[in-house]
Order: C-alpha cells, then structure tokens, then sequence
C-alpha cells in the first residue's frame, strides 16, 4: 500500500466546487486508490499533542466527529462520518510506536475525527464504511522525528492500513488574501522547494526543512506539515514521490498532494 499527503481543504470544500481539490478528493477510489483499504490511519494537522504521540479510534462502534471550527451555516453541523472506529489499527499503532522508543503512546479514547481527517474522507470516501483511527502530531518535536516516526509504521503498508498525512505544504492562515491577488514570493518558493527536494529524492533536505528560507513565514505552527513527513517515512526506505493534485486557494494556500510509492 503506498502512503499518501493531501492538501485537505477548508471546511466548505464539501459543498464548494469551486475549490480545485474537492474533485481530485472525489475521484479519489477510480483515479487514485480503486482497491479498497482494510482500514485508514489519518495523521490530521488538526491534532497536535505537543510532544507525546496519541491515538483514538479505539472503539469499533463509529467514531465521533468533531465540528472543530466555527462561523459556518448551521448545515456545516448537521454533517456526519460514521466510520467505524479501527482499534485493531489502533493498538498496531501503539505497539509500534511504543517498540521503536516513541512511547508511551497515549490513547484518546473519548476524542472523535477532527475536519482535517472526516472533510476529506467524506469526499473521498462517501460511504463511510471503512474503518478509521487517527494519529496526532508532536509540534514540539522536529521534521526529521516526524519522519523517523513514520519509518516505525510502515509495516502497516503490508496489512493494508492506508496511511494518510493530511494537511497543507504551506498554510499561513493569517496571511490570506483574495484569490486574484498573485502568489507571495515567500509561498510560492516554499512550495517550489518542498516540490523539487520530494520529487528528486532529497528526503534529508525535507527532514530538515526548518532550515530553508520561508519555513517560519509559511509555517507559524508546523502541525500541517508534519503530517508530510511522517506519511513520507511510513513509505520506506527507497520511497519515489510523485505530484498528483496542486492548486491555491486564498492566495496563499497550497494544496500540492503527493503520492510515496516504496521502494523496490
């Protein structure tokens, strides 16, 4: 199973079709991925636990969805995703996390899908039938331990989880600007870069990216990029990317998404 990061789009993709990335996530299962996975791990950039990984989905009754946002028209939370919960999944998570020194992993048991994980899965997978747990993110760790992290899970690839980092290369929410206005500089080249360094096999240069020129500017909180590396290093040593979806929205959002098919 390769892994895959997807730029998961604002809350209002579901219903927007103006957003270039609500199609790509729709034709997900006949362009994309058309075998059925036996369960999906999700690392959202809507979970940050600082500095301790933690899971949830740890029931097999449907997971819970949070409505973690605010301002929109009451259809927003009428919305449902009533996966089933993967606790198989889940406890496979913790043990190889725990094994390969990242432990203790904690278990959020009460905690349902954030939107960075539920809003994409709604489009890409409608039916909701697949189960589901999710991963968080440490922003007080680095890059390369999100990756390092990641390189522990990728025994998952051969028990058909599909891993998914779900996030944005570049996401600067104060920033945003109207859509007729150019790309920033400082976004643009950030983009570019993650772009050349994946494509070209430079993984060094991505574990380190907090050293390249617009990190902080792009990235005031880093917790929708890790998802990237940690998707990146489930892939294996050896892993070849590809480009499969890149748009903007707000001027200064980047939906690049990237496929990491392992190594031979």
């Amino acid at each position: 199973m390769d892994t895959f990061f997807i730029g998961h789009g604002p809350v209002k993709v579901i219903i927007d079709e103006t957003i270039p990335v609500r199609s790509f996530l729709q034709a997900w299962k006949s362009d994309t991925l058309p075998e059925t996975p036996k369960a999906i791990l999700m690392i959202s950039g809507h979970w940050d636990t600082l500095d301790t990984p933690t899971v949830n989905g740890l029931a097999s009754e449907p997971n819970d969805i949070l409505y973690d946002f605010t301002g929109f028209p009451e259809f927003f939370y009428q919305l449902k995703y009533p996966a089933p919960g993967a606790p198989h999944v889940a406890q496979r998570v913790k043990d190889l996390l725990d094994t390969a020194g990242f432990g203790p992993v904690k278990e959020d048991k009460a905690r349902g899908l954030d939107h960075g994980a539920w809003i994409p899965l709604k489009l890409m997978y409608p039916d909701a039938n697949i189960p589901v747990c999710e991963l968080s993110v440490q922003t007080g760790k680095s890059a390369e331990y999100h990756y390092k992290l990641g390189s522990a899970l990728a025994p998952l690839r051969d028990e058909g989880v599909l891993i998914i980092g779900s996030g944005h290369v570049t996401h600067n929410f104060k920033a945003r600007g109207p859509e007729d206005k150019p790309i920033p500089k400082w976004a643009s080249d950030f983009d570019a870069w993650f772009k050349d360094a994946l494509l070209n096999g430079r993984y060094d240069d991505v574990n380190t990216c907090e050293k390249v020129e617009g990190y902080k500017m792009n990235h005031i909180k880093p917790d929708h990029l890790f998802p990237l590396h940690i998707a990146l290093g489930a892939a294996g040593e050896g892993a070849k990317a590809t480009l499969m979806h890149h748009s903007w929205t707000d001027n200064v959002i980047s939906y690049a998404s990237y496929r990491f098919t392992a190594g031979q």
